[in-house]
């Protein structure tokens, strides 16, 4: 029951900050649950065309993910990149080109 109201929390959160800026943001809850406690963190922002965030759960053990992305659109192309880095130091990076005819 605590995850679901610390989720719905979180909602809320996020809707609310949504509504204050669009061009920045910033996002974050805990929750707590049988193992502990966990928490994430988000930050944004959009300027020129492009827009970036960056995402970092921590889990009850202490162990973190963190996700940084970034994407930009110019003349129907689409273009993101995102790399993760888990919680031992192994990166993962990803890039997505998308385009309309």
């Amino acid at each position: 029951m605590s995850k679901l109201i610390a989720t719905a929390a979180l909602a809320v959160v996020l809707i609310a900050g949504a509504a204050a800026d669009a061009e920045a943001w910033t996002r974050s809850g805990t929750w707590s649950g049988p193992r502990g406690t966990a928490s994430v963190s988000a930050t944004g922002s959009c300027a020129g065309g492009t827009c970036s965030r960056q995402i970092t759960r921590t889990g009850p053990y202490g162990g973190s993910v963190t996700r940084q992305g970034s994407a930009s659109c110019s003349g129907g192309t689409c273009t993101g990149t995102r790399t993760t880095t888990g919680p031992y130091g192994g990166t993962v990076t990803r890039q997505r080109t998308i385009s309309r005819y």
